[in-house]
């Protein structure tokens, strides 16, 4: 009877690696902070069993593209950006989240901020493009406080580092960007709000915002042992990067072309703690049904269960 019960977990393992094998496993990841927690992935530094192709998106478009063409299997993905293509019929899946803390609101020295009405009349540039996660907690946030977005206040969208270069030249005045973008600034500008508290106060929520996720997408949501393989290296690489910040810096300023010190400054404003789908169901649906009730627009339907990938 032991020999039975040997034989079939040697012949799960050997079913879980020919499933990797023939699959091959392609990541995508944003082009961005989020680089910090899979240093130790691209480095090496933290062994898998899975042959990983790494590839980095820079827009919302370009990350929709890879999916709906089926090119990969994970994804890190803004968790409201996920959500929505979830409830379009994109077969996508959060598998965990993993970032709770990196946006703020940064502003030019002479703006005089005294609450969100100070908003009113404003543009305020963010990253990427609508439906990113800056941009709907700070729509829902004016819409909480009084203000009709794109009325009111006028949103602008560019990539990140151009968005810096526009701030730091004096052509923006408001910007909601995340770490370490953040720091980018601060030579020419300061913080007027950090988003996860008002996020907190406006819902009575303790930990921040569910920002970005881990997405598992296409054939290999029927292979929750190679799921779980790949979240494993994923949790691994975070961690190596907490033990060893000097060595995942170098390694994400060599992505991102950052300079080292900008991005160990920048950590001490972001948060990066993984936490799987079953643990975090619950605050993950608090927060998209919160925006569903108050920001609509931005979070049409609110996802169904089988939205988290748990694995009994």
């Amino acid at each position: 009877m032991k020999g039975v019960k040997l034989f079939g977990k040697v012949f799960v393992f050997i079913s879980v690696l020919v499933t990797v094998a023939v699959f091959g496993v392609t990541f995508i990841n944003p082009f961005g902070p989020t680089i910090f927690p899979v240093a130790g992935l691209i480095s090496k530094e933290v062994k898998t069993d899975i042959a990983l192709d790494m590839k980095f998106w820079k827009t919302m478009d370009e990350a929709t593209a890879y999916i709906v063409s089926k090119k990969v299997n994970f994804a890190a993905l803004p968790v409201t950006f996920g959500a929505n293509l979830y409830t379009k019929g994109v077969d996508v899946r959060l598998v965990g989240v993993y970032s709770w803390r990196l946006f703020y609101v940064v502003a030019s020295p002479d703006f005089e901020f005294k609450g969100f009405q100070s908003f009113k009349g404003e543009k305020i540039y963010t990253a990427h493009g609508r439906g990113q996660t800056a941009d709907v907690v700070l729509r829902f946030l004016l819409v909480k406080n009084g203000l009709e977005p794109d009325r009111d206040v006028t949103f602008a969208y560019a990539q990140p580092q151009e968005i810096v270069s526009l701030f730091n030249s004096g052509k923006i005045k408001i910007a909601a960007i995340p770490e370490p973008f953040v720091t980018m600034t601060l030579s020419k500008g300061k913080v007027i709000m950090d988003l996860q508290d008002e996020w907190n106060k406006a819902t009575g929520f303790k930990f921040g915002i569910p920002i970005t996720g881990l997405f598992v997408t296409g054939k290999l949501i029927d292979y929750p042992q190679t799921v779980k393989l790949f979240e494993k290296s994923f949790k691994e690489s975070l961690s190596w990067s907490y033990k060893n910040v000097d060595k995942a810096v170098e390694i994400t300023s060599k992505q991102l072309g950052i300079p080292t010190n900008i991005l160990k400054a920048s950590l001490e404003r972001s948060q990066y703690n993984y936490i799987s789908a079953a643990e975090c169901k619950d605050e993950v649906l608090a927060y998209l049904k919160k925006l569903n009730e108050l920001y609509p627009d931005g979070m049409p339907k609110v996802p169904d269960e089988k939205f988290f990938y748990i694995v009994k």
